[in-house]
């Protein structure tokens, strides 16, 4: 007998009871529901036979462990239909992804709408036979002949890497289709209900440039066909919320191949960035904040010393100057510190917070470029803070509520992911655990919760990131916070503490847009393009029905730029309706619609975006109640 600790109990169990048989005795429908199970926290296929005491676990496709293995199974269905219908296809690889799935071929011709409409019928007949995932192992010899036989050059490649250890290699077969695959994996092809093939696209195997271009079929599947539907649908209104499409419909930005990752911004876009800029001055002085300005181009042996030459070389623009090395800086901590250095600095002065809207300069993969999202060139909102180590949880504290009136504000929540120490990093260990808990503990000390991240924090200290989730409950990091004990010593910084000798300041580098077009793109999608009035590049637009209106039309619009309202007329000589709906097509806030009873009464009707019309009223009226939403800021 063995002894298995469940969530709520310990049971006795014959040896070799499988965690599926143990699920089945549970419950019959926690049974049916599970995907796959952990066995003293690793995770087990549930045919695995429990042979010792130890914890078990049955998760369903609600737990992550259990979609990642749902979907992973759903890629071998995918490949499976793809070596049946395209024989001559080469496989590559086919892991879960967030929200889907994907496998890589290599084909003589890319993929189609109509194949791929061919291999999801396929896939639908596979799981129809519901046949059983079978694992089993060859050794590496076996293993690499098996593939060579086939032609599979990819899992050839795949097989020599993990023969590297000597250890057996394990496969999965489901009918007459067998994959190299670690698993684990559901029972079998009949488990998975509701998928989509989604798209095809090229990809680099292996994610070089220098390999060989494949088909890439993405994928995702669901246990419900309503979750696949209603996840469908997110999909399709996120299309229409691409801040690429939008950004040039709504004349906001531009990208040209001219200048690859370096957005052009058009008239509209230079509002937008520039009201967005004067929020984030205004929350800066607010929470005393002193600017700061530093070059674009600084001197190699800057960037040695900071440490960005060795460890992130080859993400930057060098050049040369009469014989001598520079970069272009990748980011803006370097000259935040110099500032710091120019004079001798108390106790007394500490926390001294400089802000930078510093534009930067990475060498991005063309291939990794999107919008605003990923660019070459790009403003960071950064703010580099000098102080001492007992200052650092009231510090924290103060950024993450400078961070919540931030995100507030645009109807952002938010997780944070705490990202611990990389192999690539400088520093000590002890230095690390000691930045890594004042962290922490900043964060829970004031009721907040976060996920651990491992490995993936700064090569120079660990850091918080703020994941915002937008409308569509889709999650981007752009708020950051990290803690760093190292390059104040690189640089020899100093202050001089209360005990009259010298002492090394930490410093904290911290985004809360975490760029100004990462942010744009962002609240774009967010508010699909229909931004807030105070927000909104174009805020009033005044439609004069009849050429003899243009002339008071253009007395309002002016009456509305006196008060700094962001108003135009729209002196065309279209049809009342036509102006209407372009201004709509435009997300205008306000449209303001005159003709000869406003003209001869001094009104205006007044349409709001999303509502209509909401009445006539003076001049003086409307004035006020834009205004208040202006001042406001609020969200509608």
């Amino acid at each position: 007998m063995v002894k298995v600790k469940l969530r709520d109990e310990v049971r006795e169990f014959e040896n070799g009871t499988t965690a599926m048989q143990i699920a089945e005795s549970i419950s019959g429908g926690l049974a049916r529901n599970a995907c796959v199970c952990k066995i003293d926290g690793e995770v087990k296929d549930l045919r695995t036979p429990i042979d010792r005491d130890c914890s078990l676990e049955i998760l369903t496709f609600d737990d992550d462990d259990g979609k990642r293995t749902y979907r992973h199974t759903a890629s071998h269905v995918l490949a499976q239909a793809v070596k049946r219908l395209f024989p001559e296809a080469k496989l590559a690889i086919g892991p879960s992804i967030e929200n889907g799935f994907y496998y890589d071929f290599d084909v003589p011709v890319p993929f189609t709408q109509e194949d791929l409409a061919k291999i999801e019928e396929e896939m639908k007949k596979i799981i129809k036979e519901n046949l059983p995932l079978e694992r089993f192992e060859m050794t590496p010899e076996e293993a690499v002949k098996y593939y060579e036989d086939k032609g599979e050059i990819y899992k050839v490649e795949l097989v020599k890497e993990h023969a590297e250890n000597g250890e057996n290699i394990s496969f999965y077969k489901q009918g007459e289709f067998t994959e190299l695959c670690a698993g684990p994996h559901v029972a079998s092809t009949g488990k998975i209900k509701a998928f989509k093939l989604t798209s095809a696209t090229g990809a680099y195997w292996r994610g070089s440039e220098k390999n060989k271009m494949l088909q890439r079929i993405y994928a995702t599947a669901f246990t419900k066909k309503d979750d696949l539907d209603a996840y469908l649908e997110a999909i399709e209104e996120a299309k229409k919320r691409d801040h690429r499409k939008l950004g040039r419909e709504l004349g906001l930005f531009t990208l040209r191949d001219e200048a690859p990752g370096m957005p052009f911004y058009l008239p509209k876009g230079m509002v937008l960035r520039n009201t967005l800029i004067d929020y984030w001055q205004e929350v800066h002085n607010k929470w005393d904040y002193l600017e700061i300005s530093t070059p674009q181009i600084m001197k190699r042996s800057l960037w040695e010393t900071s440490g960005h030459w060795e460890h992130y070389h080859d993400d930057m623009f060098t050049t040369e100057i009469e014989g001598e090395d520079f970069a272009i800086k990748p980011m803006n901590c370097p000259g935040a510190i110099l500032v710091y250095d120019l004079e001798p600095h108390s106790y007394k002065e500490l926390p001294l917070r400089y802000r930078e809207l510093g534009k930067v300069h990475r060498n991005e993969l063309s291939g990794a470029l999107h919008g605003l999202f990923r660019v070459r060139c790009f403003t960071q909102d950064d703010a580099h803070i000098l102080l001492a180590p007992e200052q650092i949880t009231d510090e924290v504290i103060r950024i993450a509520r400078l961070f919540d009136e931030v995100y507030d504000l645009f109807g952002l929540p938010y997780e944070i992911e705490l990202s611990t120490m990389p192999e690539d990093h400088i520093g000590s260990l002890e230095d690390w655990e000691i930045a890594t808990k004042a962290l922490a503990d900043a964060i829970t000390g004031i009721g907040k919760t976060y996920i651990v991240n491992e490995g993936d924090g700064a090569f120079y200290g660990p850091k918080l990131d703020f994941h915002i989730k937008d409308c569509l409950g889709r999650t981007w990091q752009c708020g950051t916070i990290q803690l760093d004990y190292q390059l104040p010593g690189r640089f020899n910084l100093e202050y001089t503490g209360a005990d009259g000798e010298k002492h090394t300041p930490v410093m904290i580098h911290r985004v809360v847009f975490g760029s100004v077009e990462r942010f744009i793109g962002v609240i774009t999608e967010h508010f699909a393009g229909a931004f807030p009035l105070w927000l909104a590049p174009e805020q009033v637009k005044v439609l004069p029905i009849a050429d003899r209106h243009q002339e008071y039309a253009k007395k309002v619009c002016e009456q509305l730029r006196q008060v700094k309202l962001r108003a135009d007329s729209d002196d065309r000589s279209e049809k009342l309706g036509y102006k209407l709906r372009e201004a709509q097509l435009q997300k205008i806030p306000y449209m303001l619609v005159v003709g000869d009873k406003e003209q001869e009464e001094g009104t205006v009707s007044v349409r709001r975006r999303g509502e209509g019309d909401i009445g006539s009223m003076k001049v003086s009226d409307f004035i006020d109640l834009a205004l208040a939403d202006v001042n406001s800021k609020k969200i509608w």
